[in-house]
């Protein structure tokens, strides 16, 4: 049990950050599976362009790292664009 308000407070925040960032990261996977089951391209390349708008989000609240966030927008594009190739 808590004996400090200031770790009662961290507690409270912390479920709460807990939770967003479940949120956020239920949501960046849904994205990416619908890139991978994309059946063409044009509907590939558009999925990527709604899965960067979630990665940049969860980067921007600090839910995952910016560097994560660009990696993985990196590799969607790769295989988005690698869809109709191969």
């Amino acid at each position: 049990m808590a004996i400090h308000k200031s770790t009662e407070k961290r507690l409270r925040k912390s479920k709460v950050e807990r939770l967003q960032n479940r949120i956020f990261k239920t949501r960046i996977k849904t994205a990416t599976k619908k890139v991978l089951s994309a059946p063409d391209k044009e509907a590939a390349l558009k999925a990527v362009k709604e899965a960067a708008a979630i990665l940049d989000k969860a980067a921007q609240k600090r839910a995952i790292h910016r560097n994560l966030a660009a990696r993985r927008k990196s590799k969607l594009m790769k295989k988005a664009k690698g869809i109709a190739e191969g």
